[in-house]
């Protein structure tokens, strides 16, 4: 969408309150702001078609699905100019989770998540290695991860 929009104060605690728990139903959050359910209804619709609210996710401990590794990639491109081939390929592996474009020592960086380290190797050297325009890899493998949050778009009520 070409126009901008403007977010209130509303929109901001709207997305505050859902990144804190999105399972809240609009009634119980118009309670809490002191708004109709109708009024988060209409906010949240337009936060989505504004593309600042992209769907729900369900929060799942891969570890306990039998997830175990996770592991970051640091990525050297031959030339910076095939980042867009290069992210088109690394989308169709679903091991891969997130793929950032940096500036540093890497062209990419991605996050990986496997069962094992099997799998972990298979990602590594069956597919990634084999992208045309990848010159070559440096991978860290995660011990733990420490936290994971949200960033915070409007001060707590």
């Amino acid at each position: 969408m070409a126009a901008k929009l403007n977010l209130d104060k509303l929109d901001l605690q709207i997305i505050h309150e859902m990144m804190e728990t999105a399972e809240i139903s609009y009634a119980d959050l118009g309670k809490k702001l002191f708004v109709s359910g109708g009024t988060i209804h209409v906010r949240i619709k337009k936060l989505q078609e504004f593309g600042i609210v992209k769907g729900t996710r369900l929060n799942v401990d891969l570890r306990q699905l039998g997830y175990d590794i996770t592991a970051f990639v640091g990525i050297y491109l031959e030339k910076s100019s095939l980042y867009d081939s290069v992210a088109q390929d690394l989308m169709k592996i679903p091991e891969i989770v997130r793929l950032n474009y940096i500036t540093g020592n890497y062209s990419m960086f991605i996050e990986i998540v496997c069962k094992d380290i099997n799998q972990l190797r298979n990602v590594l050297h069956d597919e990634l290695q084999k992208i045309k325009g990848i010159e070559r890899t440096e991978t860290f493998i995660s011990l733990e991860e420490g936290f994971t949050r949200n960033v915070q778009v409007a001060p707590a009520l």
